[in-house]
């Protein structure tokens, strides 16, 4: 035990740093993901065929592509064809990518919970369907589907451990490197779990108080 305080007090700084691209490469995702999961909701949504079509099609492709293929895609790939990215935005860009196919999903699903009446009445009080959706239906979507929302944000948390096979210096990575130079792995991987748990744990306080903010906004 004293060992491992020992280690943990040289280990953290290191760690600590690889906190930091964790957070930037999730917060990052998180908001391209959920823009795209929008626009792929709303396609959905729109009564068009050819926009449901391509919706479908690119949610399912996203959905069917492993992540890692996606990352290696964007990052190894794309300079071939001229696009080139940093390890970082390379990052984002695919797990946001990927992940839109989800939150299109829960927005989706929100979407279609709502009655139809609502959307009948507004329409009959002279509210365009832009403004409808903007007023009317989204507000309660995004109630309907903040619990999914939220499950998907923590995942994506976790899921940016993948950054790390592009070179990215994560939390994951940074474990990675001080076990296999140290051989220290139980207080390593031992304090990189605790640091993703130390992260979750706010997600899930937030998540939770939103959930009871909206409900009881809703009697």
């Amino acid at each position: 035990m004293q060992n491992f305080f020992h280690y943990s007090v040289e280990f953290l700084p290191i760690l600590l740093r690889g906190v930091k691209l964790t957070i930037a490469v999730t917060v990052g995702s998180l908001v391209l993901s959920t823009l795209l999961g929008m626009v792929w909701a709303l396609m959905r949504v729109s009564g068009v065929r050819t926009l449901d079509l391509i919706a479908r099609c690119v949610i399912n492709f996203l959905r069917g592509v492993p992540i890692i293929v996606q990352l290696f895609v964007i990052y190894f790939v794309l300079p071939e064809l001229g696009i080139s990215l940093s390890a970082l935005n390379a990052a984002i860009f695919g797990l946001g990518i990927a992940y839109s196919a989800y939150q299109a999903e829960n927005f989706r699903a929100g979407i279609q919970a709502i009655d139809r009446g609502q959307l009948e009445a507004a329409q009959s009080i002279g509210m365009r369907h832009t403004m409808t959706m903007r007023r009317v239906i989204l507000p309660q979507a995004f109630r309907i589907a903040l619990p999914p929302y939220g499950n998907t944000m923590i995942m994506m948390l976790k899921d940016s451990s993948q950054a790390s096979t592009i070179t990215v210096a994560e939390l994951a990575m940074q474990g990675k490197l001080i076990a296999t130079s140290t051989f220290q792995n139980a207080t390593v991987f031992t304090l990189v779990a605790a640091l993703y748990l130390v992260m979750c744990i706010p997600l899930f306080l937030l998540v939770g108080r939103m959930e009871k903010k909206l409900g009881s906004g809703r009697r």
